[in-house]
């Protein structure tokens, strides 16, 4: 009775144990591959509880999930000779169980081996100012290069980011001596689109003064109100440029005086000759006289009491 009893036990701790084996639970971003005796069943069993043949059956199960890998670092040489290192993420997933466990002994560690050759290749087809201002174009073509591949293997390369560059301390000097040069040459540049703008405001200005004489005597009464506002002791007397000129006619010009000499016979002009025209000039310079006093004193009696009474 002892012995059947036993033997009880043990089948049933068979069963048990058979039953735990046979009995596989499926998770639900999990999809598994059952092979029999080693071969390969061609149904990819679900989530869910999954009845197999025990000690003949054995399932491996390959999650579907997204994956990130982080690609270390790699040293490499772009096309204009710089040594850069760059580092990156890769997101991935299995899109065909069955290839991911037939086809590669290790996808995951695949993947990574390939995504390091890749990204070496990739930044040594580049220049260094592409690497740093078109990263999506970068990205793109790591993508396209990586996943060709792993599509044997069943893996689906989602995106692929280059998460940093490391430059050269050299390389940061330089760079950041070129920026600030190339700021200047805008600073410049802008600086002399506006002095090309006044001017062209200041010409049509003139223009506009020399058509109309009062609007000169405006502004030079508002520049005497300007200088006069604020408190000092500053006295702006306006002199006509006419009037230097007739002074520097009249002494015989800037040579004689810094000659010390005085105008001789010859230097009297067709003035000293008899049957010239001596009384019409002198009538023309004593009206430019008149002229340039005239000029003087008008400001000065438009702006005293005296004046405008």
């Amino acid at each position: 009775m002892e012995a059947l009893l036993v033997v009880l036990v043990v089948v049933a701790l068979l069963v048990l144990v058979t039953g735990g084996s046979a009995v596989q639970a499926v998770q639900q971003y999990q999809r598994g591959v059952v092979l029999r005796f080693g071969r390969l069943l061609p149904t990819v069993r679900g989530p869910g509880l999954r009845v197999i043949v025990p000690f003949a059956d054995r399932m491996r199960k390959v999650p579907v999930q997204t994956t990130v890998l982080d690609v270390p670092s790699q040293n490499a040489i772009t096309r204009d000779n710089v040594t850069i290192g760059v580092d990156a993420v890769v997101y991935f997933r299995v899109s065909d169980p069955v290839r991911a466990v037939v086809n590669v002994d290790d996808y995951l560690r695949a993947t990574s081996q390939v995504a390091q050759t890749s990204m070496r290749s990739v930044i040594g087809r580049a220049d260094l100012d592409t690497l740093l201002a078109d990263r999506v174009a970068i990205n793109g073509e790591l993508k396209a290069v990586i996943d060709a591949p792993t599509e044997d293997w069943g893996v689906s390369i989602d995106r692929v980011e280059i998460k940093d560059i490391a430059l050269p301390e050299g390389m940061r000097r330089s760079m950041s001596r070129q920026a600030e040069a190339e700021r200047d040459r805008r600073a410049r540049v802008i600086s002399a689109e506006g002095e090309l703008e006044a001017s062209e405001k200041l010409t049509q200005a003139s223009e506009r003064m020399s058509a109309a004489p009062g609007a000169l005597q405006l502004r030079l009464l508002q520049t005497v109100t300007d200088v006069a506002s604020d408190k000092n002791s500053t006295l702006v007397m306006p002199l006509p440029v006419e009037l230097l000129r007739f002074f520097e006619h009249t002494t015989g010009g800037p040579a004689a005086a810094s000659s010390g000499e005085a105008p001789g016979p010859a230097a009297a002009g067709p003035r000293d000759e008899p049957g010239q025209d001596g009384p019409d000039q002198a009538g023309t310079d004593t009206a430019a006289v008149q002229r340039a006093i005239d000029a003087v004193a008008e400001p000065l009696t438009t702006g005293s009491p005296a004046g405008r009474g």
